[in-house]
């Protein structure tokens, strides 16, 4: 149940199971200052659980963006990436992929979080960035780069959620990743 007493739902292979974790939404346009802070946005952090407001990690994301979690979820992603198989050379470079740049972040005062200059280089992060909120992920973007992903013609993106939610000759469960 979530802090509000509103319990959360959702639907996996057709059952509709409860869910434990937040499940954020929005989009938040933001500046950084000269030392690479920002600040976290009002909308956004009254979304974060209480106890994750001081216990963040900003890493890489795929697409050249940065993901922010909450310290319990970067926790469970890291117990993901444990059962994965030491011994082969793939999954080694994964985990050493994904990890790269891992940083714990604190809010300051004033609800800033510092973005480590390389994490901002990796992503493109100048003066403006986007943090794009959905699901349980929190996404951080350079505007531009963000702006060019999702310049989507309408057509395109029927195409895609036909292809995804399960369009011509599929099984309803998704299309091909690439």
């Amino acid at each position: 149940m979530g802090e509000s007493g509103i319990f959360r739902y959702t639907f996996v292979s057709k059952k509709l199971i409860a869910l434990d974790k937040p499940l954020y939404i929005g989009e938040f346009e933001v500046k950084l200052d000269d030392k690479g802070r920002v600040v976290l946005p009002a909308g956004l952090k009254k979304q974060l659980p209480p106890d994750a407001v001081g216990k963040l990690v900003v890493n890489r994301g795929f697409e050249k963006c940065l993901t922010l979690y909450t310290r319990a979820d970067w926790d469970l992603e890291l117990t993901n990436l444990s059962s994965l198989n030491h011994f082969n050379k793939k999954h080694r470079l994964f985990v050493r992929q994904f990890s790269n740049g891992a940083t714990e972040v604190q809010l300051d005062n004033a609800s800033r979080l510092l973005v480590p200059k390389k994490l901002c280089e990796y992503a493109e992060i100048k003066n403006e960035a986007i943090f794009y909120a959905y699901g349980n992920r929190i996404e951080i973007w350079s505007k531009h780069l963000y702006e060019q992903m999702m310049e989507v013609d309408a057509d395109d993106f029927a195409d895609l959620a036909e292809d995804v939610l399960g369009g011509a000759g599929s099984n309803g469960s998704g299309g091909d990743d690439e």
